[in-house]
């Protein structure tokens, strides 16, 4: 005679067997926290998404902001992160190495893209069928004009705007040009990001907005193409952008060449990962996202202090010019 197990004994196993490899599917499942510049929203989104199906159980999940800010939720606040990537290179060694009292919290970084700085408007804006290349600084200066810009003391695009401004003013034989347009640009149409107030300048509520040329691209916006020796974009202009400076709650900051940078945190919960993730926008596929969403990757990267990052890492990259 056929023995037949209790149809609820059955279930019970099925149910226990279900729950096992779903505990295990859980544990193996990994989160990789990156923090990042707002202006790389779309392209490590993209990333993540890439990245993830080539590593099955793990999650990237990236949270953006202004770059100071987001180094000092590693510093300050301690929150744990496997990336951190910025908008302008010298915050990382400025907050993260270890210098004088301040303990170091990631010793090495690698710059992996360039960007600049332009204005972008809609055509609802003040003025937009005729404001070009040569007569952008007359505009912007104009009563009436509303200008948006993001915060100096948070994000890099505030104070490189800032920088640019200063330049022109030189570029242009205009020593009023910054001040005039920052009339135009007050406090209250300040973000803590420049890609937060784009939906205020597409519903018409600013006319111009200070933002990096990747961003024109990414939402399809007029921008101007502002000359290389103001817009911080060009390497080769790396003395005349230094003689510039901008007043922030942080310092006088020099001007530089925009190159964006990132790092590993010695927090990191998963170093190997973190590794991964990088070599992953170094690589074809990261390099291609990059050239798309509007920046110039910088290729081979550029390393500083290569002897402490990751052997893996440390063969995609040359030594930083002049340093």
């Amino acid at each position: 005679m056929h023995q037949f197990k209790p149809i609820h004994t059955t279930i019970i196993a099925t149910l226990l067997g279900a729950l096992a490899l779903g505990t295990a599917a859980q544990a193996s499942a990994t989160t990789l926290s990156v923090l990042a510049a707002g202006t790389l929203g779309k392209t490590f989104r993209e990333a993540a998404k890439g990245f993830e199906q080539q590593h099955p159980g793990v999650t990237v999940e990236p949270q953006f902001g202004g770059s100071v800010k987001m180094v000092k939720m590693v510093t300050q606040l301690h929150i744990p992160a496997d990336v951190v990537a910025v908008a302008d290179y010298s915050v990382i060694p400025k907050y993260m190495y270890a210098k004088g009292d301040q303990t170091a919290t990631a010793d090495w970084s690698i710059g992996f893209l360039r960007n600049a700085i332009t204005f972008v408007y809609t055509p609802k804006s003040k003025d937009a069928g005729t404001i070009n290349a040569n007569n952008w600084y007359q505009i912007l200066s104009q009563p009436g004009v509303q200008i948006g810009r993001s915060n100096p003391n948070t994000d890099p695009s505030g104070y490189q705007t800032l920088q640019m401004l200063d330049l022109a003013s030189s570029y242009y034989h205009d020593p009023q040009l910054e001040q005039k347009v920052l009339a135009n640009a007050p406090t209250s149409n300040m973000r803590d990001t420049e890609t937060d107030l784009i939906a205020a300048l597409q519903l018409g509520q600013i006319d111009y907005l200070a933002i990096y040329q990747s961003d024109a691209l990414q939402h399809h916006l007029e921008s101007l193409r502002l000359p290389a020796q103001i817009n911080l974009s060009d390497p080769k202009y790396a003395a005349d952008y230094a003689k510039s400076t901008a007043e922030t709650a942080n310092g006088a900051l020099p001007g530089r060449p925009i190159v964006y940078a990132l790092t590993i945190p010695k927090s990191a919960p998963h170093p190997k990962l973190a590794a991964a993730f990088i070599a992953y926008l170094l690589g074809p596929q990261g390099q291609k996202l990059i050239a798309q969403n509007g920046f110039t990757p910088v290729h081979p990267a550029y390393a500083q202090n290569a002897a402490h990052m990751p052997a893996s890492l440390r063969s995609m990259t040359v030594a930083w010019p002049g340093q």
